[in-house]
């Protein structure tokens, strides 16, 4: 940055009176392009609203040094970058940071709890705000939290059909970071990767297919390579949020981080709508698009009893999930317990009632 004021003349009505507006150059970037919509709504929703809202008053406006797609880091350094300051503003991909952001797994070790987007958000705004180690992780990579993003439902895409459970001994699966675990006890194995990756790692034979979402699959056409989709509905995933360096932050004029803190508010709840209803559409679309191609793409729902074998021969993920942050001096089990309760407070009901002893 990093940060420049560049002062700016500008007259309003009195005569001899001039307003000096201020200019503010801020770097926002992320690994993924902005193709992927939440990344694209950094820039038209994010952005804009900050933008916006700025414009009110008139007082600053941000000159926005834009650097998505990867042009300035990778998937596996979406936390480092903002924290040393590489970009002022970033998505945080905290699904792959387990080692560093423990406690914002959580949704990460209790599939088929919630298929609700805007739910998992709610809950996991609120245990930021209410659970002080869960804030004080980020805080301790000089972040600041403005905006949280999530996944839409989590289904497989593969080279071969799958009609029931038992189809996935022996199958090398992709999943990003921690949700390989939703392959335990399935006879799976996991191959660590993320939308950036899963297209060659399935061409290259690296893995049979892939554990993802539709929002990412189509513009990644992973469809291309691994065409029979199935409907598993495993559930979403708190993934990340955009994050700003603290260093940077502190810089901001007061009215400026307000107006960012607002923008992050408005792109979480915009960002979980959109989660909550394009993937039908999208589905649609990824049917339609490997109409012609050899094989075609095809959708099959996984039989409910099939489901809730999957769900049945899992480990107690989340509570020895649990049990690992609590050896590590962490509140595992407030987490995880606030968790559940958070989504069954708001209407979920969890295939499994994952819980903490």
């Amino acid at each position: 940055m990093k940060l420049k004021a560049i002062l700016m003349a500008t007259a309003i009505a009195l005569p001899g009176v001039t307003l000096a507006q201020e200019t503010i150059d801020l770097t926002i970037a992320s690994s993924h392009p902005t193709t992927i919509p939440w990344v694209g709504m950094m820039q038209t929703h994010f952005m804009a609203e900050t933008d916006r809202l700025l414009a009110e008053t008139g007082n600053y406006q941000i000159n926005w040094n834009e650097a998505f797609g990867g042009t300035l880091y990778k998937a596996n350094a979406t936390l480092s970058s903002v924290e040393e300051g590489v970009t002022d503003v970033g998505w945080v991909f905290s699904l792959l940071e387990g080692a560093e952001l423990p406690l914002s797994q959580v949704s990460s070790y209790t599939p088929f709890s919630t298929n609700n987007p805007p739910v998992q958000l709610a809950v996991m705004q609120e245990l930021i705000d209410t659970v002080p180690e869960l804030k004080a992780e980020w805080e301790e990579h000089n972040l600041v939290v403005l905006g949280l993003t999530g996944t839409d439902m989590y289904d497989l895409y593969t080279k071969k059909p799958i009609t029931s459970l038992a189809d996935l001994n022996g199958m090398k699966l992709s999943a990003p970071g921690v949700l390989g675990t939703w392959l335990s006890g399935t006879g799976a194995n996991p191959v660590d990767g993320s939308l950036t990756t899963f297209y060659t790692d399935i061409q290259t034979g690296v893995s049979d297919g892939v554990l993802s979402l539709a929002l990412g699959v189509f513009p990644s056409k992973i469809y291309e390579v691994a065409p029979y989709i199935t409907k598993v509905q495993m559930g979403t995933a708190f993934s990340g949020a955009i994050a700003v360096n603290k260093d940077s932050w502190d810089a901001l004029p007061e009215e400026v981080q307000e107006a960012m803190r607002k923008a992050g508010a408005y792109y979480t709840e915009a960002h979980g709508k959109d989660l909550l209803e394009r993937p039908v559409a999208v589905t649609q679309r990824i049917i339609e698009a490997g109409a012609t191609q050899n094989p075609p793409v095809t959708l099959a729902e996984m039989p409910q009893d099939q489901r809730e074998a999957w769900v049945n021969v899992l480990p107690d993920l989340a509570g020895n999930w649990a049990k690992d942050m609590e050896a590590k001096g962490l509140p595992g089990a407030t987490v995880l317990n606030a968790y559940m309760a958070g989504l069954k407070a708001r209407g979920e009901a969890p295939i499994r009632d994952w819980k903490a002893e």
